[in-house]
């Protein structure tokens, strides 16, 4: 009789501990009977946290679902933004999102096993939402919507963007998750925005190039500028030494006209006296050209 006792016991323990389960508050314990849904166990409650029995398995099984924020990051994709011109080649974005979400509630926790059924599930069926509405909303908006120098512009827009995402479309993410698989989705962020890979290089090729012309445009401009600095100092030299040169004839002319005002008045004085300086004036001009009377 004890060999039988030493296989007794244990199948007595096996079948004990698997009829005991623990619900811990930061899950939900989903019972079925024969795949059959039994209760929901929200470890939240009171009442519903702690030990549970109930028949061993097969005839009764017990699925854990984690009720706490969930996350995951969406790949990233290569979406087209809007652009007037038709210029594409800088016009593509990478964009990587993350998702944070939950189990709605206890009734949640149903639906979430009966649609979903496990936390792969769901990110399967929200990435592939997000990511048709992503791709509607950044086709919609322009590069500098996302990537620009004034951050306020750009954290304005990505709140529009968010918000789009959780509550855009007919219907809504949100409402769908919630009615349709009981999740809640508490938010959806911008992680990173950058241009892809492939374009990369051509985008540097295309700076380049600018560069290079602007620098062109700017050195051609100086040369222009200093060419006409230089003509408009010709100009006013040319002006300055007209206007000397005619100012020189007028002092000439006014000295002269001096000059003879004088002779006039001096000979007027005394004509006697004036007529002989005129004869040594000429006597000293006929004497310095070395010629005899």
């Amino acid at each position: 009789m004890t060999w039988k006792w030493f296989l007794t016991i244990p199948a007595m323990l096996i079948v004990l501990y698997s009829s005991v389960f623990t619900v811990d508050a930061s899950e939900y314990a989903y019972l079925t009977q024969f795949g059959r849904r039994v209760a929901i166990f929200d470890g939240s409650n009171d009442s519903d946290a702690g030990l549970h029995f109930k028949w061993p398995w097969p005839v009764q099984a017990v699925q854990r679902l984690d009720r706490r924020l969930q996350s995951f990051d969406q790949p990233g994709q290569e979406l087209l933004t809007r652009d007037p011109e038709g210029k594409t080649i800088d016009k593509t974005l990478t964009i990587d999102v993350y998702v944070c979400w939950q189990i709605a509630d206890a009734n949640g926790a149903d639906l979430f096993v009966r649609t979903v059924g496990s936390v792969e599930g769901a990110q399967l069926i929200l990435g592939q939402r997000i990511a048709s509405e992503l791709g509607a909303a950044i086709a919609e908006m322009e590069l500098d919507d996302l990537i620009s120098t004034d951050p306020e512009k750009v954290d304005r827009m990505r709140e529009l963007l968010r918000k789009r995402l959780l509550d855009g479309g007919s219907p809504a993410l949100r409402t769908t998750a919630h009615d349709s698989y009981g999740i809640d989705v508490v938010d959806i962020r911008l992680r990173r925005s950058n241009h892809p890979v492939a374009v990369r290089e051509a985008i540097f090729d295309r700076i380049r190039s600018e560069r290079a012309k602007k620098a062109a445009d700017y050195q051609s401009e100086g040369e222009r500028l200093a060419a006409d600095i230089r003509s408009a100092s010709e100009r006013e030299v040319a002006e300055m030494k007209s206007n000397a040169e005619a100012k020189a004839i007028e002092l000439r002319g006014q000295a002269d006209a001096e000059a003879d005002r004088i002779r006039n008045e001096a000979q007027r004085a005394d004509p006697a006296f004036y007529a002989f300086l005129k004869k040594l004036e000429d006597y000293q001009r006929i004497l310095g050209d070395g010629k005899t009377a």
